[in-house]
């Protein structure tokens, strides 16, 4: 009578006797682990990372911006659209910009044509924005009203573009705006909810309005901070508060929405990775159940052998099935390995933490050995059926 550690032994010799066919075998459940793994670890990673950015920026930010205005010109707000903001009780803090166009930017004079055609913003803005923001600067200081009243070309620079422009931290630099050249004072570290701000070029609205600008300087966009909790409701009284049935219009956006947002899409994006993946585990399964059915009619002599030795049916179906479970133990802990390995790098790649929560490699570990279990019953019972006269005609 065989015992269960030579059942084990009977089964891995049987599954590693041809190494190509267990290969194969092990192909199904590897992927569709990997890919549940990594959809669902990733997806993880990222909501980590959206909720750090969500706890350091806050959810009261609200984003106001001009959607149509006079005759088809650039949408505008009115130019006391700051102080119609912070009559709403409970906005906090107000800061708004200016986006002027046409305006080459570059690093010194004579790369003014190099730098033509590269789209780089430049945004008038008042001294507050950096504090409704709540981002720090890299190095210098922010433009500040002595600018504005000695009329000086202060400007500030995006950490991007100040390394696309390889400007080193506290070193005196000179931007040419339209050929006119700008003292850079400062640079504003990464904004997380508005990445182009990485890459702009921020001025006084003073100096918009002298240089660029034939009148005053009407701001485009206003970015609010609220009282937390009162989101929706600023946003609301925002938008009757900046119009005051004039002709102006205006959107809002709470930016901590729009994070969530860019999340959802992520979520759909993981279910259909998934979806992916439990269809590769199927497959496979299938793949499993014909690859062992080929492998009974294979080996019917040993099967034949070990019948007429006193080998019950029970007994073949087991060692069958033995084997199917070996597929999905080492498939599983393949899939389990290949997806830890693709959270780590996609997190990496994406400046993430690499989070998986404890439940995912045992629950694709159970996943594959129950496919595997089911695609392994077919071929089992199908072996135990033989009878020791049959297997030497198929032999």
């Amino acid at each position: 009578m065989s015992t269960f550690k030579d059942l084990l032994r009977v089964a891995f010799n049987g599954l590693f006797a041809r190494k190509v066919r267990t290969l194969l075998l092990l192909l199904g459940p590897m992927i569709g682990v990997a890919a549940i793994i990594a959809s669902v670890g990733l997806t993880d990673s990222a909501k980590g990372d959206l909720k750090a950015k969500v706890n350091k920026l806050g959810t009261n930010l609200i984003e106001a911006a001009a959607s149509s205005s006079f005759g088809g010109q650039n949408p505008t707000l009115p130019t006391d659209a700051v102080e119609r903001a912070l009559t709403v009780t409970t906005v906090e803090k107000v800061s708004a910009v200016v986006e002027l166009t046409n305006i080459v930017v570059s690093p010194y004079e004579e790369a003014s044509d190099v730098f033509e055609t590269v789209p780089i913003p430049v945004l008038g803005t008042d001294i507050y924005l950096p504090e409704v923001l709540e981002v720090d600067l890299v190095s210098g200081r922010w433009i500040s009203d002595f600018d504005a009243q000695k009329g000086a070309r202060s400007a500030v620079i995006g950490v991007g573009l100040a390394q696309e422009f390889k400007f080193l931290p506290g070193e005196i630099r000179t931007i040419e705006l339209r050929g006119i050249p700008y003292a850079v004072v400062g640079i504003l570290d990464s904004v997380e909810l508005e990445p182009g701000f990485d890459n702009a070029v921020f001025i006084s609205f003073h100096s918009a309005e002298i240089d660029f600008l034939d009148d005053d300087a009407e701001p485009n966009k206003m970015y609010v901070r609220c009282v937390e909790g009162t989101e929706k409701e600023s946003a609301d009284a925002l938008r009757l508060a900046v119009n005051l049935g004039g002709p102006q219009e205006i959107t809002t956006e709470i930016k901590s929405e729009a994070l969530e947002l860019a999340a959802q899409s992520d979520r759909q994006l993981q279910l259909i990775v998934i979806s992916m993946g439990l269809l590769a585990i199927i497959v496979g399964g299938l793949g499993i159940a014909n690859v062992m059915s080929i492998s009974v009619i294979q080996r019917s002599a040993e099967i034949g052998i070990r019948r007429a030795l006193g080998h019950t049916r029970q007994i073949i179906a087991i060692q069958f099935l033995l084997e199917a479970i070996a597929v999905g133990v080492i498939g599983g802990i393949m899939g389990v390995l290949l997806g830890m390995l693709a959270i780590f790098i996609g997190a990496s790649l994406a400046g993430w933490v690499f989070v998986m929560a404890s439940w995912l490699a045992p629950a694709g570990i159970i996943l594959a050995i129950t496919i595997s279990v089911l695609a392994g019953l077919y071929p089992a019972n199908r072996a135990a059926k033989l009878e020791p006269l049959e297997t030497l005609r198929l032999g």
